[in-house]
């Protein structure tokens, strides 16, 4: 197994095959991913149930509540997009799962159709955007906490959830209006590393806890734009056989919509996480 860091976030993972993982690869890859944050593997050969048992190497499988499934794995979560279709799934900066009490640890995806170009996905490091920081702001942040919510993303009056409804790509928006909104620490301990890192994303965050969304606006942009810098964002480019694996307390993503007219169909398996303490 060789292990290539990357210059954005993450580390390339090759001459390894995920089917037949032994007890001291694991260890490496677990040690790796809670170090890095993201995982990119090449040249896999994963079944559905292979996918599933890679996961749960990691913990207990998340079945997700708003994206299709599968139709015979259910826990795995179809993330495609159609010929005909405009939008994309994920497609603006954001963090699976920060709008529930327990944030997913992380998602392993894999790559199962894709177009001729593009579509690739970006990453960023949440551990160098709290590191990246001046010591005053730094400050700051150890002392708030912020509201996430899936409402005006999933729930039944969001634009972006009516606009893929007739698409059948997303379900069930009565689930995103009955949860409540957590309020998680603006900057973690990492449950794996025990590093800080920031935990705010343009997707799901809405506001500081006490702050209006008009005072927390501004702090928030400017968080946004400091944590996407370009020299500080990994770009995968997917290729048959490739598999991604993202912790979700430790970076961003973004999925690139710049393929109109192709087919592109990835498969999406999370893992369950913990309640997220403060730094």
């Amino acid at each position: 197994m060789q292990l290539n860091p990357l210059a954005g976030v993450g580390v390339e993972v090759t001459d390894l095959d995920l089917r037949c993982l032994s007890t001291h690869q694991t260890q490496r890859l677990q040690q790796q991913f809670a170090e890095h944050g993201l995982l990119i593997f090449r040249d896999q050969a994963l079944s559905e149930l292979d996918h599933l048992a890679l996961a749960k190497h990691w913990g207990e499988v998340n079945t997700n509540r708003f994206f299709q499934a599968h139709p015979e794995y259910p826990d795995i979560a179809l993330v495609g997009k159609e010929p005909d279709q405009v939008t994309n799934i994920g497609g603006g900066w954001h963090t699976d799962h920060s709008y529930d009490e327990e944030p997913a640890l992380g998602s392993i995806l894999v790559a199962r159709e894709l177009p001729q170009q593009g579509g690739d996905t970006w990453f960023v490091s949440m551990y160098r955007a709290f590191e990246g920081l001046s010591k005053g702001l730094q400050s700051l942040l150890l002392d708030l906490r912020a509201v996430h919510s899936a409402k005006h993303v999933f729930g039944k009056s969001s634009s972006y959830m009516q606009a893929k409804v007739e698409a059948a790509r997303l379900r069930k928006p009565e689930l995103a209006d009955a949860l409540e909104d957590p309020i998680h620490p603006v900057v973690i301990r990492h449950p794996l590393s025990k590093k800080p890192a920031l935990y705010v994303n343009p997707g799901f965050t809405l506001r500081f806890e006490g702050w209006t969304e008009a005072e927390s606006k501004p702090l928030l942009d400017y968080l946004y734009e400091h944590a996407v810098q370009s020299e500080k964002i990994q770009r995968l480019s997917w290729k048959p056989g490739t598999v991604a694996f993202w912790d979700n307390r430790a970076t961003w993503h973004y999925a690139l919509n710049d393929y109109q007219g192709e087919r592109r169909m990835m498969h999406r398996v999370t893992i369950n996480g913990s309640k997220l303490t403060a730094y």
